[in-house]
């Protein structure tokens, strides 16, 4: 009995842990007016001039559409290839 008691914490622990970490590998993508797109982790409030729409995690443009992706690390968006800090 002791055992299976053991086996099962074991089991909702690393259960737990797995459900943990894949939270954070989700990441939504980013597009500005200007069709460059870019995979963000967080969600940050965007100033409103920027014009960024939030897609969710798998998102794809149509076949008509044109985009560009365009990937860069820390917070921030993209204006005309141009990557803007804030």
């Amino acid at each position: 009995m002791k055992i299976t008691a053991k086996l099962a914490a074991v089991a909702i622990l690393g259960a737990s842990t797995l459900a943990f970490t894949a939270s954070d590998a989700a990441a939504a993508i980013a597009c500005n007016a200007a069709g460059e797109c870019w995979h963000v982790h967080r969600s940050w409030a965007y100033p409103a001039e920027a014009g960024i729409v939030i897609h969710p995690e798998g998102w794809r443009w149509g076949p008509t559409e044109k985009f560009v992706w365009r990937e860069h690390v820390g917070r921030g968006y993209w204006r005309n290839g141009v990557w803007v800090r804030f």
